[in-house]
């Protein structure tokens, strides 16, 4: 391919706003490419997103009375805000945070759940007695899982 003709493609490339152009003549190949440079209108969206906890400690109660919920006992049920595992105590071998039947008061931390090698606080809500601890320690939650019952 000739010069000229190089020239007269590039000079395309740039009229139209094309950002690419490939030409094949017989046994020849030519690709011409424009880089675009971003500007703060250009959005640049990453192809995985992965949801971040704004805080450490995530408040998980959800307003909810077990008729809503067959089978579990009556009282604010409190959800599971994530996937991951529960666990009852900060370590293995460590006091659980709450026992059936403790009082607990607003803000207390009941469990912790671990996501991405993160490990949430859940806390409560509201103040009353834990009546009912729904999954096992080290079990794996779903969202929205009900964890305990507060009455």
């Amino acid at each position: 391919m000739d010069l000229r003709k190089l020239k007269k493609l590039i000079e395309l490339v740039e009229e139209y706003s094309i950002t690419e152009l490939e030409v094949t003549e017989g046994e020849e190949k030519v690709r011409i490419s424009k880089s675009i440079a971003l500007t703060q209108t250009t959005a640049v969206i990453p192809q995985y997103q992965v949801p971040v906890p704004a805080e450490p400690a995530v408040n998980a109660a959800v307003e909810t009375d077990s008729p809503d919920t067959p089978g579990l006992p009556a009282g604010h049920i409190v959800k599971s805000p994530m996937v991951g595992t529960f666990y009852r105590a900060s370590a293995p071998g460590a006091k659980p945070f709450v026992e059936i039947g403790q009082q607990v008061k607003s803000g207390e931390t009941l469990c912790i759940i671990e996501a991405m090698k993160l490990l949430n606080e859940i806390e409560a809500d509201r103040d009353g007695k834990v009546k009912a601890i729904l999954p096992e320690n080290g079990q794996p939650v779903e969202y929205g899982e009900p964890l305990f019952v507060i009455e």
